[in-house]
């Protein structure tokens, strides 16, 4: 259609705009290597969210005794506790959610070099998808902070974040990187290249 839209603010443009009037950011019709960074990125956030789930999340010390949890073995010990709500949001939100977002990343930068894919629009529905859940993967860190703020009695008892809250931090915030940088646009090239406007 002979337009590019500005990436900041979404306003469309002629092709071959130099800089975006309405916010002054550079005009970009395609990221050349956009792939390149959501594979770089991905590949970072999963090595971390390894040691995310080997190592514990949270310390706990009482006067007679400590411990030590990491993110499934916290959500099984609140589940015998009869805490069957809060276990199952901790799993979903720390173990399938995460798991769900590398499926996801990885499938819709595999989609856009390969024939038959998938529906363009249901790839840029789950891009959507992820975009917006990616706000909500912090919520085991979260819970680790207040835990840690709340629950210091000197001796009696303290709770602090273990290593793995620092892996898993380090994993959602690539997790993030990868989805932003992937340029969606490349889903509608891919059906142009195709030769299927019909294509949904």
């Amino acid at each position: 259609m002979g337009l590019v839209a500005c990436t900041r603010c979404t306003r469309a443009w002629p092709l071959g705009t130099q800089v975006c009037g309405r916010c002054g950011h550079k005009m970009v019709s395609r990221d050349s290597h956009s792939l390149q960074k959501v594979w770089a990125f991905w590949i970072v956030g999963l090595m971390c969210y390894v040691p995310a789930n080997m190592y514990p999340m949270l310390k706990t010390k009482t006067l007679f005794q400590s411990d030590e949890s990491t993110i499934v073995g916290g959500a099984v010990e609140l589940a015998q506790h009869g805490a069957f709500g809060i276990a199952f949001i901790i799993l979903l939100a720390s173990v399938a959610i995460p798991l769900a977002k590398f499926w996801a990343v990885a499938y819709l930068a595999v989609s856009v070099k390969r024939h038959g894919a998938g529906g363009n629009h249901a790839r840029h529905v789950m891009y959507e998808i992820v975009e917006y859940i990616g706000r909500w993967s912090m919520i085991d860190i979260f819970v680790v902070a207040i835990l840690s703020s709340l629950v210091q009695l000197d001796t009696l008892a303290s709770i602090n974040p273990g290593p793995a809250s620092m892996f898993f931090a380090l994993s959602v915030i690539f997790t993030m990187l990868s989805a932003q940088a992937f340029d969606s646009r490349l889903i509608w090239d891919k059906q142009t290249k195709d030769g299927d406007p019909s294509n949904d």
